[in-house]
């Protein structure tokens, strides 16, 4: 089985264990960043040292995003970057390829640096600044703007990371020497260095390792969602007993007036989206709100360690340990990876394999964050893209022959083609999906053979989408598939 570093390059898992790497698989980026936070909060002086460098760079670039006229080609060099692809992670959903930080994110960061982060290294309400805090108060720029950022930043930390222990582990066989650019930055002259490393080599390029304890997955520490959750909390924690009643106040008068219930006494509770709302009016009205913000998260830090090793661990657990358990035991003890059908069976036989996972081997358990479903179709996607390890077949994701992009074409030339679409139940297009997309999308790329696959994660969602298949008169359509991804009906074997 040839998916993962630790086959590719022969070196055993619990070595990469003990040095602490994440073992990344070599077809598919898996959905983990780095987040900044953990370099920040670290014990490790090497990964303070790191965040101090990272802060050391924007304050770079916030005096030279004072300046007038900055020019296109200064703002290239200084704000663009591409996405470190080496590490494979991310949210690549084939290959490793990811689309890096280009002019949208240079014009959010280039703008927000002589505003936003005006009191850059010097705050008085957080302990530190933060480069997340771009992320609260701007649309489009996200977790994976801020983990391609950091890892570009610290890129040299992971190459040295990588070197050393290839230089212990792997056969020299398997590494080269690689020219790799932009690797330090020079502030007297104001450019890129690049260096030389013999590292892992893999299809022609480098590989890097990455150190699990800066990587998470969903969310970085500092996040927009957490604002509202937290608000609360955050206003409490304000010092000053004039602001804090003022945020409070403004809170409370920002939100709409008493709805009376339709039926019964009372009055309804304001809803999520109205509360959030008053939340945004309170930011828009105290800025500052963001800072206090950000310290409360700092001060509960601690939490960021565990929550973020938890993650991990479950994308280890999953994509790692017991899907290349599955793969493994198929791989020895069956034909699967030896047989050459249609297309399309062997497109079924491995969403089958994928619905035994989620269903029967605690594969349900990816999509649950504190109990609560991530609905995510990337999550089964990369799964699915995984199983294709030892395939001679074309797996193409996000095949676009003009109308739209399909989730995944399997070709074996250009006769016997197949395509794969994955759903939600709770997608509102559903319906419209069921009747039209798969159909369009076989047209347009001249087969007439696909399978369409629906997670649920609930009973609601069970009977609706059962309902649906019924109505539309699918519900014997075998190339429909229904993949029970709820946490409240599979009890432990002891319990069953």
């Amino acid at each position: 089985m040839i998916v993962y570093f630790s086959d590719i390059f022969g070196v055993d898992p619990d070595i990469l264990e003990l040095y602490g790497a994440f073992n990344v698989a070599l077809i598919n980026d898996l959905p983990l960043f780095i987040d900044p936070f953990l370099l920040f909060n670290s014990e490790k002086p090497e990964y303070r040292a790191l965040h101090e460098s990272i802060l050391m760079y924007v304050a770079f670039l916030r005096d030279k995003s004072i300046e007038t006229g900055l020019r296109p080609g200064l703002l290239k060099a200084w704000f663009y970057f591409s996405e470190v692809k080496q590490n494979w992670l991310g949210y690549s959903l084939v290959g490793n390829e990811g689309s890096g930080l280009g002019r949208d994110f240079a014009l959010a960061l280039h703008n927000n640096l002589h505003t936003l982060f005006t009191d850059f290294g010097e705050e008085t309400i957080t302990e530190s600044s933060h480069l997340e805090k771009l992320c609260l108060v701007k649309n489009g720029v996200g977790r994976d703007n801020i983990s391609d950022f950091t890892t570009n930043l610290i890129k040299e930390y992971l190459l040295e990371y990588t070197q050393a222990f290839a230089a212990e582990h792997i056969d020299p066989s398997l590494r080269r020497d690689f020219a790799v650019q932009r690797v330090r930055f020079n502030y007297d002259t104001g450019t890129w260095i690049s260096a030389n490393y013999n590292l892992p080599e893999f299809n022609g390029d480098y590989v890097l390792l990455t150190p699990k304890d800066m990587l998470t997955k969903d969310e970085t520490w500092i996040n927009k969602a957490d604002i509202f959750g937290n608000f609360y909390d955050i206003v409490n924690s304000v010092t000053n007993e004039e602001l804090r009643d003022q945020m409070n106040y403004y809170f409370v008068t920002s939100l709409p007036p008493p709805k009376k219930k339709k039926k019964g006494k009372g009055t309804k509770a304001p809803t999520a989206a109205e509360i959030a709302e008053a939340v945004r009016a309170v930011i828009r009205k105290f800025p500052e709100f963001i800072d206090y913000y950000i310290r409360f998260k700092e001060e509960h830090g601690d939490e960021a360690k565990s929550i973020s090793e938890e993650r991990v661990l479950e994308v280890q657990n999953l994509f790692i340990d017991k899907l290349s358990y599955f793969i493994q035991g198929l791989a020895d003890n069956s034909d699967f990876y030896e047989t050459l059908g249609d297309t399309l069976d062997e497109a079924r036989a491995r969403v089958e394999f994928l619905k035994n996972v989620i269903e029967n081997k605690d594969g349900y358990r990816l999509f649950y964050v504190q109990g609560k479903p991530v609905k995510r179709e990337s999550d089964v996607q990369i799964m699915f893209r995984l199983t294709w390890y030892a395939t001679r077949l074309a797996v193409t994701r996000e095949a676009n022959e003009g109308r739209g992009p399909a989730d995944f074409l399997i070709a074996r030339g250009a006769k016997d083609k197949s395509l794969v679409e994955f759903k939600l139940a709770s997608n509102f297009k559903l319906r419209q999906n069921l009747q039209k997309q798969l159909e369009i999308y076989k047209a347009a790329h001249d087969t007439d053979k696909g399978l369409k696959v629906i997670l649920y994660f609930s009973a609601e969602e069970e009977k609706k989408v059962k309902d649906l298949l019924v109505e539309l008169g699918l519900d014997n359509d075998d190339n429909i598939i229904l993949i029970d991804a709820r946490n409240d009906n599979k009890p432990s074997a002891s319990n069953a």
